[in-house]
C-alpha cells in the first residue's frame, strides 16, 4: 500500500496485530506502534510494586513495572488502571508523571507514565499470555539489579525508579 505523507511515498511493508512497519520516502524505516502507559506504584515503606515476566523477545523474564498498551479510544488513565488491575491486582487513582517515546529514532510508540495512589485491592482476568508475579522493591535495589544485570527490565522501569526515588525524597520518606 502506497500513500502520501508529507509529500513523501510510504509504503506499508508489513502490517501485524501490534505493529506495522512503513518505508517513508524509500528511505526510513519507521514503525508504527499503539500507545502504551505504565504505572508506578508505592509502598508506605517506600518500596515500588515490580513485576517479573516472560518476555518472548527477549527470551527471559523481565522485572518492570505493570505496563500496557492503551486499547483503541481508550483514555491513558483508564488504561493505566485496567492494567494495575490485570497484572498486579490493584485499583487505583491515577496521576499521570510523564510522557516519551520509547525509541523515536524509528518507532512511534508513546508511552505515558502515572503514579498511582490509594490502592486497593481489585483484580481483573490477565491476559491469556501473561505469567506475571508481583513483587515489591525499593527504588534503588531496582536501579542496583538493572545496573548490574542481575534483572533486565525497560525504559519504563528506569523512568519509573527515577520518579520514585524523586517521589520519596520529596516525601521525606526515608532512603531510597
Amino acid at each position: 500500500m502506497t500513500s502520501e505523507a508529507g509529500g513523501s511515498p510510504t509504503q506499508t511493508i508489513y502490517e501485524g496485530r501490534i505493529v506495522r512497519l512503513e518505508l517513508l520516502g524509500g528511505k526510513y524505516e519507521v514503525v508504527r506502534h499503539a500507545d502504551a502507559i505504565a504505572v508506578l506504584a508505592l509502598s508506605s515503606a517506600g518500596e515500588m510494586l515490580c513485576v517479573q515476566q516472560f518476555r518472548p523477545a527477549l527470551g527471559q523474564r523481565t522485572l518492570e513495572v505493570p505496563a500496557g498498551l492503551i486499547e483503541d479510544g481508550e483514555d491513558p488513565a483508564e488504561a493505566a488502571r485496567r492494567e494495575f488491575q490485570e497484572e498486579a491486582g490493584f485499583d487505583a487513582d491515577m496521576e499521570k508523571l510523564t510522557f516519551f517515546y520509547a525509541s523515536p529514532g524509528f518507532c512511534d510508540e508513546g508511552l505515558h507514565i502515572f503514579h498511582a495512589t490509594n490502592l486497593r485491592e481489585s483484580r481483573l482476568p490477565m491476559d491469556d499470555d501473561e505469567d506475571i508475579t508481583v513483587v515489591w522493591r525499593r527504588p534503588a535495589e531496582v536501579l542496583d539489579e538493572l545496573r548490574s544485570g542481575q534483572s533486565v527490565g525497560s525504559a519504563t522501569t528506569v523512568t519509573a525508579a527515577l520518579f520514585a526515588l524523586h517521589i520519596l525524597a520529596q516525601q521525606g520518606a526515608g532512603q531510597p
